[in-house]
């Protein structure tokens, strides 16, 4: 039988056919053994973790068949202690089973700072000065004397602080200032729009207090911004050395701020006008 006569006979042709089906086959099956070894098509919507604990976040990974590292730790005077503070992936990411989630936590150990000379300092200075220790401002406390807006006393959980004293960094401190001569008066600031940080600033810095803190809306301390204050901006309006303002917060995440700062402003100046 010659070469090109073996080509196109019935045994060829059979045994090619078989290679091929054979062929098709193992494809397959190594397809279908590939997909079952990597999981495929077996995808785990990571959870957010934000806030757990330390202690649950085994069982809590474990059920969703996945694992977790903790790769840092640092220190948060705003969250919970040896709580999760940020992730990777982010919450929400498409990852397959068994995948490592690398986490961050806030520290259980407390860091400790040294308690700065405040008397006679500005408010302002004292505000600068108390966030280079990394602490916070508490109350303001306005009374009779000479020196309009000097620390006149720092205080810490109602008794007086001596300069040098050990303290827990992120601890608010009291202070008790001079009201001046005269009966001052303080001026009212635009609040809305604000981070609660940027809030809580602004009034310290015009002598005032934050009173009463309302979240709506799943607000929490990384996404809250001001909705509304109480007393309103005015330039037409102040208040006494001291007094609180209250604000609402709602999310920003879910919340219009701008085009409700915008109709907002618009408001305002025609109400000044």
């Amino acid at each position: 039988m010659s070469f090109g006569s073996f080509f196109k006979s019935r045994i060829f042709l059979i045994t090619l056919g078989l290679s091929i089906v054979v062929t098709i086959i193992v494809i397959w099956f190594a397809t279908l053994f590939l997909g079952v070894f990597t999981k495929h098509a077996q995808e785990i919507t990571v959870p957010d973790l934000t806030g757990i604990k330390m202690e649950e976040l085994s069982n809590y990974l474990g059920e969703r068949h996945l694992d977790y590292e903790i790769i840092d730790s640092i220190y948060d005077y705003n969250g919970k202690k040896g709580t999760v503070i940020s992730q990777d992936p982010y919450p929400n990411s498409k990852v397959k089973s068994g995948r490592r989630i690398y986490v961050t936590v806030i520290a259980k150990l407390s860091e400790h700072t040294t308690m700065p000379d405040l008397k006679d300092l500005t408010l302002r200075q004292a505000m600068s000065v108390l966030e280079t220790y990394g602490l916070k401002v508490g109350k303001l406390q306005y009374i009779p004397d000479i020196a309009k807006n000097a620390i006149l006393k720092q205080m810490y959980k109602g008794n007086i602080i001596e300069s040098g004293s050990t303290i827990e960094k992120g601890s608010s401190i009291d202070l008790v200032l001079g009201r001046g001569k005269k009966n001052e008066k303080a001026s009212i600031p635009f609040l809305l729009g604000k981070t609660r940080s940027e809030a809580i600033k602004l009034i310290n810095e015009n002598s005032l207090n934050v009173g009463n803190e309302v979240f709506e809306d799943g607000a929490d301390t990384s996404n809250a911004r001001v909705y509304k204050q109480r007393p309103s901006f005015s330039k037409k309006s102040e208040l006494s050395l001291g007094s609180s303002i209250d604000i609402w917060y709602k999310s920003e995440k879910k919340f219009d701020f701008k085009s409700f700062l915008k109709k907002h402003k618009n408001d305002t100046i025609k109400d000044e006008e």
